[in-house]
């Protein structure tokens, strides 16, 4: 069952964290055994409070703009509705509440998007009990916690400079990315189909595929696309 734990906030702003105040958490993740686990888990810690529960994207945006806890403790993938980028997104949008990602994936694309969205940190499930409080004390603080692994993929990303696309592979590559074919290309830009194709193959070298999903999927991952 979700929504707000038993003796938790109705409503009303919360006092920043101080060491008399635990830090206010919400979770949200769309496993109720997932949730049980950290409920239990969390209640070890006497500075650290549970005020509520989300089992959708669309209730721990509900429950954060009631509760306003200090921390939202968000998975990415929630089913159906909106996901936890586009929940990270509208709960961190007015900067109250900060956003720590807990999640299994952490693909290039997944670590871009939830950071963009606002997310203040990003955990792996697998981190040991103590690296997940710690993350939650210094994100109640604002300050930026990446799980290793994470750390290490945004640095590889930093070091190695995106690919160097022309405008026309650029246009070429987000009209790929809607799923069409060469020659609707050509007649959305009004070029041949074989200008298509040799952009194509161009495309494909600098990124290092050879078909168009793979094109695709590294543009997004590269944010290449508009």
């Amino acid at each position: 069952m979700t929504g707000e734990t038993t003796g938790g906030t109705t409503g009303g702003a919360s006092p920043a964290p101080s060491p008399a105040s635990p830090v206010r958490i919400l979770l949200c993740d769309d496993h109720v055994v997932v949730r049980a686990g950290l409920l239990a888990l969390l209640g070890s810690e006497p500075d650290i409070e549970v005020v509520g529960e989300a089992g959708s994207g669309e209730e721990a945006v509900v429950l954060a703009d009631r509760l306003t806890p200090d921390v939202v403790l968000m998975d990415l993938q929630l089913g159906e509705g909106i996901d936890g980028v586009e929940a990270t997104r509208r709960i961190a949008a007015d900067g109250t509440v900060h956003v720590l990602v807990l999640t299994t994936y952490d693909t290039d694309a997944d670590i871009t998007r939830a950071i963009e969205a606002g997310a203040t940190g990003y955990l792996l499930k697998a981190e040991r009990p103590e690296e997940l409080f710690a993350a939650i004390r210094s994100a109640a603080q604002g300050r930026t916690t990446l799980s290793a692994p994470v750390a290490s993929r945004v640095m590889a990303r930093m070091r190695s400079p995106r690919p160097s696309l022309t405008d026309r592979e650029r246009d070429i590559l987000a009209q790929l990315s809607q799923g069409l074919g060469n020659r609707d290309i050509a007649r959305a830009l009004f070029i041949s189909e074989a200008t298509v194709k040799t952009h194509l193959g161009r495309i494909y070298d600098k990124l290092g595929v050879d078909t168009r999903a793979g094109a695709v999927s590294v543009a997004k991952e590269q944010r290449l696309l508009p």
